[in-house]
């Protein structure tokens, strides 16, 4: 029988508040920000000690993630449509017919090809499985990102 743990961003307070732009979107196509929670479920057997794993160590290491990406503008490095200049100081970013200046300091560029809920979530996902050697005895990972209370994006893998 398989079991799961499951942390919630919202009630753990594993958040982060960050500002993107998605120009293929109309709605979502100038400067905006959101309040975001990670949120995670590991399934697996349990162990010999009747758990699947130290609840601690993921929860430090999605809050790990969520402050690196706290406070700061999302830039989707393979957004093909978005042009984005940086030098030592500042980022430009440029697209249809807007252009950005930001102090590189409030930057964090994301090795996706937009900064969706689902993109996000897919991100965390591989930083999670970068952080923590999972036991054996885990078989599937999901990591969800909320753009608020109640609407987000889940993805999920087996291991």
């Amino acid at each position: 029988m398989n079991s799961y743990i499951h942390i919630d961003g919202w009630k753990s307070n594993i958040r982060f508040s960050s500002a993107h732009i998605i120009p293929e979107y109309e709605k979502c196509g100038c400067l905006h920000g959101h309040t975001y929670a990670v949120h995670a479920k590991i399934g697996g057997k349990l162990d010999k000690n009747g758990i699947i794993m130290d609840f601690s160590l993921l929860k430090d290491a999605l809050e790990q993630i969520a402050d690196e990406l706290d406070h700061k503008i999302l830039i989707p490095e393979k957004d093909t449509s978005v042009k984005i200049e940086k030098n030592n100081k500042n980022v430009k970013m440029s697209f249809l017919e807007k252009n950005y200046s930001f102090p590189l300091s409030d930057c964090i560029f994301l090795p996706v090809s937009s900064t969706s809920a689902e993109n996000l979530a897919l991100y965390v996902l591989e930083k999670i499985q970068k952080k923590i050697v999972f036991p054996k005895n885990i078989d599937s990972i999901e990591i969800g990102v909320d753009e608020g209370y109640g609407q987000g994006a889940r993805v999920s893998k087996n291991l």
